[in-house]
């Protein structure tokens, strides 16, 4: 890192403070057009039901196949950013999932919606585990989790809160096809500023000297296949409720379409506060504490809201944002800081992209069509109870993470030095 003015909080005055926050700005930018562009589909489902003769196992496997490819090019072009450069992988990958927005907005049924998802899972399941590498390392160690936070809670932001409320709002004026072309401007815009910024890390083009962890080595740290696990189940309430919730107001509890965007909004909302939050506080408290606090407490907002009706708006607002703000924390811990503090030197956006990986083909795309075929034969409100069933699952395998917060571990090797001394 180029040299920088002393910086507050204790950071070395050798540490480039400014590109820190510049790299974490934009990466938190284009993880927000991915979750616009990936989101805004379930509030303009039920429109898209009518004209092209859709029904609830559909809208399960469109949100599926995307987590499907999502998941595996995840771990193939994390891996594979290791080795050609974070710029090579990320921008074109942007533009791509972008174009794929726009395609979106042309489908003729579900045979192209299928094939259109699924090859922009491929292009933005690249920028969460590249994404995942660049903010480790632009960033001040203490810093990981608040970092990671910032870069991963902008997703909820874009994708979750303001993606219900801005497409039912222009639902009002124009169709669901103008709503996804418009939709897929800001990631160009986002990609070119990323090329001119980022930085490649000093391992980038030097593999041949490099010493390389084989794949079996890899899993010696027991957080990368917990990890893997515990991501399944936190992406399965993230994505259940992100993909058949809109559904669930409107058909089930009988919303009118603006009274469906506003409850929907609360999904992302909630999540954009514990995606920022809950890494932040994991610096402090540990990042297996934060995991498990995370899951309690979303099982029980979970719990209440699939016991409420419609007859409160905000209560049903309330609940579900409680919800989504600890379920959404505890993937934001999983995917980022723990993910990366499980990786050898030269390897964080495979082993983000190995994590990522198994929690989006399983939590984001088995899980979403095990969803729509539980709403399309039994009922739409029985998918609130399979996604409980996630977080209960979660906590008790999050029992056996291993703590790796660096303010955690560092005052534990202090104190145990402290006792051989004395």
């Amino acid at each position: 890192m180029s040299t920088s003015s002393a910086a507050a909080g204790g950071t070395p005055a050798r540490w480039d403070v400014a590109y820190e926050w510049k790299a974490v700005a934009l990466l938190a930018l284009a993880f927000g057009t991915v979750g616009l562009d990936r989101m805004v589909l379930a509030p303009l489902f039920p429109s898209m039901m009518k004209d092209l003769h859709l029904n609830y196992q559909d809208l399960g496997n469109i949100v599926g196949i995307l987590g499907v490819f999502w998941g595996l090019s995840a771990f193939v072009m994390g891996g594979l950013s290791d080795r050609l450069g974070r710029k090579r992988v990320l921008v074109p990958c942007i533009i791509a999932f972008s174009l794929l927005s726009w395609l979106s907005g042309v489908a003729t049924g579900l045979v192209s919606l299928l094939v259109i998802r699924s090859v922009m899972g491929l292009a933005e399941g690249a920028v969460a585990s590249t994404g995942v590498a660049v903010c480790t390392e632009a960033s001040y160690p203490p810093r990981r989790g608040i970092n990671q936070g910032i870069f991963q809670c902008v997703f909820a932001l874009l994708g979750s809160a303001l993606a219900p409320i801005i497409a039912t709002q222009m639902l009002t004026f124009t169709t669901w096809r103008k709503v996804f072309l418009i939709a897929g401007i800001p990631g160009v815009i986002v990609a070119v500023l990323i090329a001119i910024t980022i930085r490649e890390p000093a391992t980038i083009g030097k593999a041949a000297n490099v010493a390389r962890t084989s794949l079996k080595d890899v899993f010696k740290h027991r957080n990368v296949g917990l990890g893997m696990i515990t991501l399944v189940c936190a992406m399965t309430g993230v994505f259940v409720m992100g993909a058949m919730m809109p559904t669930y107001l409107q058909n089930y509890l009988k919303l009118t379409t603006t009274q469906m965007g506003f409850v929907s909004s609360a999904i992302g909302f909630g999540g954009f506060l514990g995606q920022f939050g809950l890494p932040a506080i994991s610096d402090l408290i540990g990042r297996k504490m934060a995991v498990l606090g995370a899951f309690v407490l979303a099982a029980i907002f979970l719990w209440a809201f699939a016991h409420t009706g419609s007859a409160s708006l905000p209560l049903l607002f309330v609940l579900l944002f409680g919800a989504a703000l600890f379920n959404f924390g505890a993937l934001a811990v999983l995917a980022g800081p723990l993910a990366a503090e499980a990786a050898p030197v030269g390897q964080i956006a495979l082993v983000a992209g190995m994590i990522i990986g198994a929690g989006e083909i399983f939590g984001g795309g088995v899980a979403p069509s095990i969803a729509g075929a539980i709403a399309q034969n039994y009922g739409l409100q029985y998918i609130l109870y399979f996604a409980l069933a996630g977080q209960v699952l979660g906590l008790l395998i999050a029992v056996f993470l291993k703590e790796t917060s660096p303010r955690k571990t560092t005052a534990a090797e202090a104190a145990i030095s402290a006792a051989a001394v004395v």
